[in-house]
């Protein structure tokens, strides 16, 4: 039984370049921005959320921040998602692992991260949720591989490492559509 907290890492510093505009401030059909309902899906399964974001995003790290997020703006996060992830890795290296979730996917179920944290305090070194066959996010690391993701570079994001230790991967069969749906255009949103 992990004892170290399981930190949350939303990873919001994409450029949204399909999406045309600020996309993690898009409403919902709720009225709620996706990337403060991917922040509230994450923050009650976790010890504490870490969110990476864009440099000079301000609106973006106001908002998250108020919901209980500490924000980090990733000064290389043009270079793609494998920096932002090694960014908010090395900005909670005493946590025993990492819940990623990625901030454009804001239907993730709050159980579904709960469980993949569950896995990561109960011993698994690498645990993520499926869906109709399909892996999907949010990814638990444990810390056995800080040394490996901290050091990710380029827009691959952590594929590299789930690939080289595919074998450690628990993945956890769930009725949840949400860890597979992600918004890259407004129409997305419908």
């Amino acid at each position: 039984m992990l004892r170290s907290p399981v930190v949350g890492i939303l990873l919001a510093a994409g450029s949204a370049t399909r999406f045309g505009s600020a996309k993690l401030m898009a409403s919902l059909k709720d009225g709620v921005p996706i990337g403060v309902a991917a922040l509230e899906n994450l923050i009650v399964a976790v010890d504490s959320v870490v969110a990476v974001v864009r440099p000079g995003d301000a609106e973006l790290s106001e908002l998250l921040t108020s919901h209980g997020a500490r924000v980090t703006a990733c000064p290389c996060a043009a270079q793609g998602m494998g920096e932002s992830l090694a960014w908010g890795v090395r900005a909670a290296p005493a946590a025993a692992g990492w819940v990623i979730s990625l901030a454009d996917m804001p239907w993730i179920a709050s159980s579904t991260a709960a469980r993949v944290a569950d896995a990561l305090r109960e011993g698994s070194d690498l645990v993520a949720p499926a869906y109709g066959g399909q892996r999907g996010h949010p990814v638990g690391i444990s810390t056995r591989f800080y040394g490996e993701i901290s050091a990710l570079s380029g827009d691959e994001g952590a594929k590299s490492v789930l690939s080289a230790y595919a074998s450690s991967m628990q993945l956890i069969a769930l009725n949840d559509p949400g860890v597979v749906r992600d918004v890259d255009t407004p129409g997305d949103l419908g």
